[in-house]
């Protein structure tokens, strides 16, 4: 979620917000630290902290807040088995902050930053007991980090933390999966040499590349991309799928189709020079192991699943 882009836009439509961050998790939690939720003075909020009771509890809590006004953050501690009755047994410390139309500029300088993905926040309790931030574009993205139960400074991330996926294909399927990763924290370039193929509408974190050489666009994929190909010809999917195992940079090359489809790119590719320790980085079939259906919808929920594994673990490599 873009928190403070929707801050912005609470602001506007109803003069204040509040934003509630799970600022430290320990044991079992439905969200991890870092997780957020932009609540409205009216009850309507944008992103969550994990639903159930602890859900309701921040946005009751929130809306409190608002109607005090603008004012110092607020923080309280909850085991969320004794207090709230949830069987997760752990504990999660909130800190609830409150915004008007006074903070519009500086709201609208971390909404840009936010939306440029880069960097991190440098957060700490001013005087008032506000929180202040400033942006460190040296600093790399990654997971919240506050360390002490009461900590007076730590970092935040700054924007989404989207994977980019490259979708080669325009086809049935492929429509499915643009609207299977709509939700997902991905960022989909969408290619294909038939510019007519694409839908007339698309999800906010789509975009459409109508490229006549399809494999050219894997030139501008960076490194831990996922590369799922699906295209209309097998010729076409050859040469996306040699090119991006040549690259040895990719997260994830997916190919649609058969074992038998399978076992006949492998032989080509080998005889192209394409090494073994290249060619077993390829996935086909494509989706998480189990899911039988061949519709659509079907395909492309057990590959955005198998799409969500594979990004989480190469996040968890490249935090190590």
């Amino acid at each position: 979620m873009l928190a403070f882009r929707r801050l912005l836009e609470a602001i506007e439509a109803e003069g204040s917000a509040a934003l509630v961050t799970l600022a430290r998790v320990q044991g079992s939690s439905p969200r991890e630290a870092g997780a957020r939720m932009v609540v409205r003075p009216s009850g309507g909020f944008h992103g969550t902290i994990g639903g159930g009771a602890l859900e309701w509890a921040a946005i009751e809590a929130a809306r409190q807040a608002l109607a005090s006004g603008r004012a110092r953050a607020q923080r309280r501690s909850l085991a969320l088995g004794p207090e709230l009755a949830q069987c997760c047994g752990g504990r999660v410390d909130w800190r609830i902050e409150t915004f008007d139309r006074r903070d519009a500029e500086p709201l609208g300088a971390l909404a840009a930053a936010e939306a440029e993905g880069a960097g991190s926040l440098v957060a700490r309790l001013g005087e008032d007991g506000r929180v202040e931030r400033r942006i460190d574009r040296a600093r790399p993205g990654g997971r919240l980090t506050e360390s002490l139960a009461q900590a007076h400074e730590w970092i935040e991330p700054i924007g989404e933390s989207a994977r980019a996926v490259y979708l080669f294909g325009a086809g049935h399927v492929g429509r499915a999966l643009a609207l299977a990763l709509a939700p997902l924290p991905f960022v989909v370039r969408w290619i294909d040499s038939r510019r007519e193929a694409f839908p007339a509408r698309v999800p906010a974190n789509v975009a459409l590349l109508h490229v006549p050489e399809p494999a050219t666009a894997l030139d501008a994929a960076p490194e831990g991309a996922l590369i799922v190909v699906m295209t209309h010809s097998h010729a076409i999917d050859l040469d996306i799928v040699a090119a991006a195992l040549r690259a040895e940079k990719f997260g994830y090359v997916g190919l649609i189709g058969s074992a038998t489809k399978r076992a006949r790119f492998l032989r080509q590719m080998r005889d192209a020079g394409l090494t073994e320790a290249m060619l077993e980085r390829l996935v086909c079939p494509i989706g998480v192991a189990g899911v039988a259906g061949k519709d659509p919808a079907v395909i492309a929920a057990a590959t955005a699943a198998q799409l969500l594994m594979v990004s989480e673990r190469l996040a968890g490599e490249e935090a190590r």
